[in-house]
């Protein structure tokens, strides 16, 4: 469930008042004062409305704190023993719940405020730290945030504002706290800040007047200081039409109410995912039944299976299977595919030569090899020389792919690990064994990379049928003007024979085509017409050798 943030700003003079204080929700003062940074450690305060009153430490189970004086004092070791002495700070809460008859049941996060100066054993980026601390509690979605700033400040430049806009620029989950009302110039006031006119919030500003240090010195307990916030709005010119909607008091009841509007938004939410997760943990308590944890035979067996089926899930993410296909990303053996069809030629294609500067290289390197004689022919260490580079140009992009493909692999294993989530040092150690292997053969493959590159790097074979060389281009150029010329027609026509036969005598009349190849005669017009389906056994054909 949502709680109200607290967020401010502290200053870095040496003594300061708090901006905001959370005791007076509690009409109690346990809280540690002084100067400098005082709240070193977020501090969750659960407030809980009882019949009697006292107070929880979560990290102090068992133990009641009746006195609130031992509650302040408790705080102050607990922030101790974690931060040390010396105001360092640190993200670890404290966890402390108020049960008292004086209080509506509401949950509060008190966050260190913003300094800018680093003092004690702080380190320099103090600022920054806070500032992430804070970023990490605002920024949950279902939180309101208590945007306290003191009046006698621009608004414009507050602090506590500007991180809440960072997190929530429509200013849905923002409450304005403005303090210090009390301590503003004679003749000013902060009428249109909480009439929510300055820079409106949906939520808008709430005033109070907290304590100041003179009060605390002398004692004033929190009851009487919120009967003085009562008289000073009610007395008040600028505040007296909006009193109603202004003190400590009011805020208690706006977060009460907000917690609970809250609650009843969500619990239907909430209670459907209760449901699911408990659905979820019998599933697994059935499974483990019959399970006896002290049996070691068990366990081998227990360990076994559950080996076997991270072998089972790899092996399916690899090569495939229809069983709960991802449909949001591609993963395991598909990317891989990837990589290889798309990923790899791409950055070969990325590597293509100039070929201006190609040719440059080309003729250097004659130039180079021939020295000071004039050569006739194109030597072949200048063709050689050329190739090697571009040979060994393909190391890149190789070595690329069996980097982004052991990637995948790495995080194909995270992903069947999860099902061992249940044994943290199993699914760890498995995650680590797996991984490490993976690694192993990565530097393996890349040795076989660069060795097939120096392979071809070491001997260019020029008899390949993929080389085109200058006699093979020249015997595919004589073959293409060979075929071209061989289907040249030179003559064709009627062509009369006399005397074919010594028995029959006579003449006879056949149809030829004569080309640069061969003779072609047919014995009638019906199939030189139609040529193009002929039967062999109708043509007679005489080659030229």
């Amino acid at each position: 469930m949502g709680m109200p943030l607290d967020v401010g700003k502290r200053d870095s003079a040496a003594t300061f008042v708090k901006d905001f204080e959370p005791t007076t929700f509690v009409s109690r003062d346990f809280l540690p004062r002084g100067s400098g940074i005082v709240t070193r450690r977020p501090l969750v305060l659960q407030l809980i409305t009882a019949k009697t009153e006292y107070a929880e430490f979560l990290h102090c189970k068992g133990r009641k704190f009746t006195d609130f004086d031992e509650v302040r004092q408790e705080i102050e070791a607990e922030t101790d023993r974690v931060t040390g002495m010396n105001k360092g700070i640190s993200s670890i809460p404290i966890n402390l719940r108020v049960y008292s008859p004086h209080v509506l049941s509401l949950t509060l996060i008190d966050l260190p405020g913003i300094t800018k100066v680093p003092v004690g054993d702080q380190p320099p980026d103090i600022e920054q730290q806070i500032r992430e601390m804070i970023m990490q509690f605002i920024s949950r979605e279902n939180c309101l945030i208590l945007a306290v700033t003191p009046a006698n400040t621009d608004l414009a430049n507050s602090d506590a504002l500007k991180l809440a806009k960072e997190v929530d620029p429509q200013g849905l989950r923002t409450i304005g706290v403005i303090t210090k009302l009390d301590l503003m110039d004679e003749g000013t006031d902060a009428r249109e800040i909480l009439e929510n006119k300055l820079l409106p919030l949906r939520r808008g500003y709430i005033g109070v007047i907290n304590r100041s240090q003179k009060d605390i010195d002398g004692k004033k307990d929190i009851k009487a200081a919120l009967l003085a916030e009562r008289k000073f709005f009610l007395s008040h010119p600028a505040y007296r039409h909006m009193a109603d909607r202004m003190g400590t008091p009011y805020l208690q009841k706006v977060l009460n109410q907000q917690l609970t509007n809250h609650i009843r938004d969500t619990l239907p939410a909430f209670r459907s995912k209760l449901q699911s997760q408990m659905l979820s943990i019998e599933h697994e308590v059935e499974a483990y039944k019959n399970f006896k944890p002290e049996d070691p035979t068990r366990k081998t067996k227990a360990l076994l299976q559950m080996v076997q089926q991270f072998s089972v899930d790899f092996e399916k993410r690899i090569e495939g299977s229809g069983d709960q296909v991802d449909t949001l990303e591609l993963s395991g053996g598909a990317k891989i595919n990837r990589i290889f069809h798309e990923r790899f030629p791409f950055e070969l294609v990325k590597m293509e030569f100039n070929e201006k500067e190609l040719r440059r290289e080309i003729s250097y390197a004659i130039k180079n090899i021939h020295g000071i004689r004039t050569g006739l022919f194109t030597p072949d260490m200048a063709f050689e020389a050329i190739v090697k580079k571009q040979i060994v140009k393909l190391k890149g992009p190789s070595l690329k792919s069996v980097d982004l493909v052991m990637q995948e692999l790495i995080n194909t294993v995270k992903k069947c690990t999860k099902k061992l989530a249940t044994y943290p040092r199993l699914c760890e150690e498995t995650e680590r064994i797996v991984a490490g292997h993976i690694r192993e053969r990565e530097e393996k493959t890349k040795g076989q990379v660069l060795l097939l590159i120096d392979i071809q790097v070491s001997y260019i074979n020029t008899n390949h049928e993929d080389f085109i060389g200058f006699a093979n281009a020249q015997q595919r150029s004589s073959q293409v003007n060979k075929s071209t010329v061989g289907n040249q027609v030179i003559r064709k026509g009627w062509l009369t024979i006399n005397n074919i036969g010594i028995m029959k005598g006579g003449s006879k009349e056949y149809w030829f085509i004569l080309t640069a190849e061969s003779l072609s005669w047919y014995k009638d017009d019906e199939k030189r017409r139609n040529t193009d389906i002929q039967d062999k056994g109708y043509v007679y054909t005489v080659h030229i050798f």
